[in-house]
């Protein structure tokens, strides 16, 4: 595997809370189970990139409505609302999410030792897409010095009590093919990370939608 240009590359990569991630130990969100399982996620029969080597898949059960989890999901602009890792969010269509869709979002780099604070820029590109059930997207990430191409893919059945929120996602690229146990943990904590707001965020909504 290629080593790491730099040292400030290095730090960038270890330090990037990836939301694609496009993000010490994160703990699993409470009904969270991270697996790695040899069928993947898929939607409309299309799943992540099968050769990738930085890969994770979680899931959790959010305790409320389907269309409320949905909405928050895909209302792209409004991210930066619930979604603390996300900086600035914006549709670069209009309309529904859908098939083709595409929105640019950031996520910050803290500052280090070897770099300054910056932001990591996600395009992404919506694959598939079906309505209340999963959504598929692909697209690079980038920062000075660093590129990781991503396909994330989300999954969203009913249960009884609230919905099971599945997703996967898969990195490439030679900076996190430099170090995969690192670019994996940092995948790792962002998914879940993600799970987590997009739980209490959800149930907020829900717990007023009741009153």
């Amino acid at each position: 595997m290629p080593a790491l240009r730099s040292t400030g590359l290095r730090a960038a990569l270890l330090t990037v809370p990836l939301a694609l991630g496009l993000l010490g130990t994160a703990a699993v969100p409470a009904g969270a189970t991270p697996s790695h399982p040899a069928k993947s996620l898929t939607c409309r029969g299309k799943g992540v990139d099968p050769d990738a080597a930085v890969r994770h898949r979680t899931e959790t059960v959010i305790h409320a409505p389907l269309h409320t989890i949905w909405k928050l999901q895909t209302d792209v602009a409004r991210w930066p609302a619930w979604q603390s890792s996300v900086e600035t969010a914006e549709r670069l269509d209009h309309g529904p999410l859908r098939r083709g869709s595409a929105f640019r979002w950031t996520t910050p780099i803290p500052p280090n030792p070897a770099t300054p604070a910056t932001s990591l820029e996600i395009t992404s590109t919506v694959e598939q897409l079906r309505h209340g059930s999963c959504l598929r997207w692909t697209g690079p990430a980038s920062a000075e010095g660093l590129r990781i191409d991503g396909v994330h893919v989300w999954n969203f059945t009913k249960v009884p009590g609230g919905v099971r929120v599945s997703t996967e996602e898969t990195h490439t690229g030679d900076q996190v093919e430099a170090n995969v146990p690192a670019a994996t943990r940092i995948l790792r904590e962002g998914l879940e990370k993600w799970l987590r707001e997009l739980t209490a965020a959800a149930e907020v909504c829900a717990h007023h939608q009741a009153r």
